[in-house]
């Protein structure tokens, strides 16, 4: 069975060039959007045109850092492609236990209220790195950023914000991208000035952030993935997906955003020897 996979977080208008690919080529492959990382609070890839969305449900819509599971959603109009699914999550045995599927159902309630936090939180500290001398560059879409890239990565945040998202935001049908950006989900990269040397120092540095190999809870985390997530990898092929030694990935938690940003900047300050 073919299929287009996609997140939210590529490049500005390949989501809408492979949907139409997708629906217009004879073969029809699936589209389906890995939508972890925005939640459905911020985008709603069916909406949009999606066949399937995915979920870690472990990140954000839990949101404690208590579970491990996974969801695929699919609107009603695919209702055959999901018996199937259903027929081989049975026949594998990836079925969950009760207490397992109650888990995210408790996050599902708050998650609203968490994410609108997570958004204000990461849009503070991704303005603060952006100024900050010990920092060569800041990832956050929902930033305009200093480059071309970065600024139609921008524009495309904007547009695939979710019906609830803008009304948090408070904008308006035909309102254009606000020149000081927006809440977009919790997650940032950034490049700290420097090497593998720095963004150790930098993870040894926080007091608010703990350094794991996780994200989208409550919580505040930081990874290396140079060294974690993509250690494995071979350095050229991690160069080719900008995965450099001074990548620094921030989760950003609901903690109180005063408290984050001022952790964030000392620790760059404290890695760097630049001034806070």
């Amino acid at each position: 069975m073919d299929r287009i996979t996609d997140k939210p977080y590529a490049p500005p208008h390949r989501h809408h060039t492979h949907r139409h690919l997708a629906h217009t080529h004879p073969s029809r492959p699936i589209v389906l959007v890995d939508n972890t990382f925005l939640s459905p609070f911020y985008s709603s890839p069916l909406l949009l045109g999606a066949d399937v969305v995915l979920h870690s449900l472990t990140k954000y819509i839990n949101g404690h850092s208590d579970v491990v599971m996974g969801a695929l959603i699919l609107p009603e109009s695919n209702a055959l492609l999901a018996d199937k699914l259903r027929f081989l999550q049975n026949a594998i045995g990836a079925v969950p236990s009760a207490y397992d599927s109650w888990l995210p159902q408790r996050g599902a309630k708050t998650l609203h209220l968490r994410m609108k936090q997570h958004g204000i939180n990461a849009l503070a500290i991704a303005k603060a790195l952006e100024s900050a001398e010990g920092v060569e560059e800041v990832i956050y879409p929902g930033l305009p950023g200093k480059t071309e890239a970065s600024r139609r990565k921008n524009e495309l945040a904007w547009s695939v914000l979710s019906t609830s998202a803008r009304k948090f935001i408070g904008a308006e049908e035909g309102d254009r991208v606000p020149a000081d950006g927006f809440p977009f989900s919790g997650m940032i990269s950034f490049r700290i000035r420097g090497g593998r040397e720095e963004a150790d120092r930098f993870l040894t540095s926080t007091r608010l952030f703990t350094l794991a190999e996780s994200l989208g809870g409550v919580e505040s985390l930081a990874e290396h993935p140079a060294q974690i997530t993509h250690g494995s990898i071979p350095p050229a092929e991690r160069a080719l997906l900008g995965i450099g030694d001074n990548l620094v990935w921030l989760s950003v938690g609901v903690e109180e955003t005063e408290d984050l940003v001022e952790d964030v900047l000392q620790a760059v300050s404290a890695a760097t020897g630049s001034r806070l």
